[in-house]
């Protein structure tokens, strides 16, 4: 999956460079293309050594180089984008100044598009499949139910920028993702594969993906209002939140493609490319998702992750012994304050 999401990312960048530098290449501005692919390249680096860092601590601090690297990673990543500010301002041409910083400009905004939310793509699956896989098909029903109504009973316009875009395919794709997101979710939630997320695990010295279900996916009851009789339903919680996920899919996941489309009518072309006979690109295809992904990584840390005990063990673990030792001791004089640890009396 993060091969998937790196090929897409890939893609995308050169569906969206490809055309800023299709309209600017009778202009012969030296080096656009090859600081464009400079530049994904450094920011990639960063974001993935960040997250390897950071998911697998442990196994970094056990291998030299990786150990090395990770210590000077943002170093490095500074130094790698300064030979590349460097290189920019040494190929500015006489002329051509105005054009080179909108196209300059022009790869940094494609990167904070692109990379930035396919980073954020990449912490939602190292939280659980189940949070990868539950967005992205919240996204794809609504575009498929939307069209479904919209072609059926869409009568009234809804946006200038998508003519055949309908309010009742807009309503209607609504309630029918709400409903795939909550069974998708049921079905999802009773697979450990699915729900947890993945460790490195130091006994078996690989990576795993099991662990015991989080009160997320256990099912628990549920007392409806008692306009409905008090009726008692057996739910998992993360259906609940499916329903803030299929809500912003269907709300404000076809922003991402209106988005889209303000942008090609900009630049009077069809798609981004023509990857996918019939569909146009890959970026056509994905418009929404970024805008998802985004989500789903800020609702995950402001509703769901709380502290992580195996984050701060690893992080304790890379300090010296004596500071280990006066952690440990101001710990458990905290401990023993509370009462969760009978005082012991110093040996005289």
């Amino acid at each position: 999956m993060l091969l998937f999401v790196l090929c897409v990312q890939i893609k995308c960048f050169h569906e969206i460079i490809t055309i800023g530098y299709s309209v600017y290449h009778s202009y012969h501005l030296p080096w656009f293309r090859t600081l464009s692919w400079y530049f994904l390249l450094c920011v990639n680096y960063f974001f993935y050594g960040e997250t390897v860092t950071d998911y697998f601590f442990t196994l970094v601090q056990r291998e030299e180089p990786l150990r090395i690297l990770s210590k000077y990673h943002r170093f490095i990543s500074f130094a790698l984008y300064l030979t590349g500010f460097c290189m920019f301002v040494l190929s500015l041409v006489k002329k051509h100044y105005r054009l080179q910083f909108y196209m300059f400009g022009w790869t940094h905004v494609t990167l904070l598009i692109i990379v930035t939310q396919s980073h954020l793509i990449i912490h939602n699956l190292f939280e659980g499949m189940i949070w990868f896989i539950v967005p992205i098909s919240c996204v794809i029903c609504n575009d498929i139910m939307a069209y479904m109504f919209g072609f059926f009973f869409g009568r009234t316009p809804l946006i200038k920028l998508s003519p055949k875009k309908t309010w009742e395919g807009f309503i209607g794709g609504f309630f029918a993702t709400i409903l795939f997101g909550i069974l998708l979710s049921y079905v999802m939630a009773g697979y450990r594969y699915f729900v947890c997320p993945v460790e490195f695990n130091n006994d078996s010295n690989s990576f795993t993906v099991y662990c015991e279900p989080s009160e997320l996916f256990q099912l628990q009851y549920y007392v409806l209002p008692s306009v409905l009789q008090s009726t008692t339903v057996r739910l998992y919680p993360f259906q609940i939140h499916s329903i803030a996920l299929s809500s912003f899919a269907s709300i404000m996941g076809p922003f991402g493609g209106f988005f889209a489309s303000g942008f090609k009518r900009a630049f009077k072309i069809k798609d981004f490319a023509n990857t996918i006979p019939g569909h146009g690109g890959i970026m056509d295809r994905f418009d929404c998702q970024y805008l998802m992904a985004t989500f789903v990584n800020v609702y995950i840390a402001s509703f769901i992750r709380g502290p992580n005990p195996s984050k701060v063990i690893q992080q304790l673990l890379a300090l010296r012994l004596d500071q280990q030792l006066h952690i440990f001791n101001s710990l458990k004089a905290h401990l023993i304050e509370k009462g969760l640890l009978p005082a012991v009396e110093e040996a005289a």
